[in-house]
């Protein structure tokens, strides 16, 4: 029943989003949030201050009424509203199988939660759009910020979000009390802990990555935005590395093998688009030498020479046909950023057919 929900609802709710929301969202992607502030970064748009923001407990807390009210704003049908808010008040098996009422917010899980969370959401983002639209063309917007008048966008994935502000760091402060009075009558409220503002010289992590604005090398005086890992990604791989190279977890290095490389190779896909080739070179370093202790503990008896001639033949990984993923072989590509010109699989007479998915 939700999945049916999904797909009737979802086409009539993206003709109301903006450009500025990447997720859950179809054909868009944490790539692309983490592109958007890049460009807005660069010259010649320097926004330098960005105001990071996390919602409290966003899944957990939306207010059914003002949900329900951005609902029925775009939905007629009675039979769908009772469906959407029977949904909402369906409750909670806990772990303990006791039931548990959900009279706020939509349960993470759920196939239309999702969705849920961006109907609650988009009031952050209708809100920055209409600043933006009351600056005018461009060449107003241009004569503002030379006079002083802070420029700003939003950029948010789900409920973590970042507003790119071009102007003081007093104009970054003031977003905190602006935001909360727009979460507000959602009932939503920002995290204390991972709300703040910051230099884009200083950088920010936002969905695993850390974002920067440094010298390049060999170019004095030449500035760009950097995207790498952040160190809680770093923390994150190695974790799960050494969890599954731990001594007895596998019965062979093939076992090890086959649990260890979707590990590897997701989180290299993710990252590739960043400045990770020396990054990729360390995680293939560490998983390396991982799966060699996992080996010398599993076999006591063999000296090292005799493991490398039997498990490691050229010093390559494989067991039963099954060799192991190397990050460093990884080619980095950079990533073109799409902005409002990311297709969408619905079109109406208006608008036409939505263009090739890149």
């Amino acid at each position: 029943m939700q999945a049916t929900l999904k797909l009737v609802l979802e086409p009539i709710f993206e003709a109301d989003f903006k450009p500025c929301s990447y997720g859950f969202r179809p054909r868009r992607r944490a790539q692309d949030a983490i592109a958007e502030i890049h460009y807005f970064g660069s010259p010649p748009r320097n926004y330098e201050w960005v105001f990071e923001a996390d919602i409290k407990a966003c899944f957990d807390e939306i207010d059914h009424s003002a949900l329900m009210g951005r609902v029925r704003d775009r939905i007629g049908d009675k039979r769908v509203l009772g469906w959407v808010k029977a949904f909402l008040r369906a409750g909670i098996l806990t772990e303990e199988g006791l039931d548990r009422e959900t009279t706020t917010g939509t349960p993470q899980g759920g196939i239309l939660s999702p969705l849920l969370a961006n109907i609650a959401l988009s009031v952050i983002d209708e809100h920055f759009t209409r600043k933006w639209a009351a600056l005018g063309p461009s060449w107003t917007r241009a004569k503002r910020r030379r006079a002083g008048v802070p420029i700003m966008r939003l950029v948010r994935y789900a409920d973590d979000f970042v507003v790119m502000v071009a102007g003081v760091r007093g104009d970054a402060e003031a977003l905190r009390d602006e935001v909360a009075a727009v979460l507000a009558p959602m009932g939503l409220r920002l995290s204390e802990e991972k709300t703040g503002v910051s230099h884009i010289d200083e950088g920010f992590d936002f969905l695993g990555w850390r974002i920067q604005r440094r010298t390049q090398r060999g170019r004095a005086g030449k500035t760009a935005i950097y995207t790498y890992p952040s160190k809680k990604s770093m923390t994150s791989i190695k974790d799960k590395v050494r969890e599954l190279t731990r001594r007895a977890r596998h019965r062979t290095l093939a076992d090890l093998l086959r649990r260890l490389n979707p590990v590897l190779r997701g989180w290299c896909n993710y990252f590739r688009h960043g400045v990770c080739k020396r990054t990729f070179g360390y995680v293939d370093h560490f998983a390396f030498w991982r799966i060699v202790g996992w080996l010398k503990k599993r076999h006591l008896g063999l000296n090292m020479h005799t493991l490398v001639r039997r498990y490691l033949p050229g010093w390559e990984v494989g067991d039963g046909g099954i060799a192991m993923f190397r990050p460093r072989a990884i080619a980095i590509e950079r990533y073109r950023y799409r902005g409002t010109k990311i297709p969408t699989p619905w079109w109406s007479e208006t608008t036409g057919p939505p263009a090739p998915a890149a």
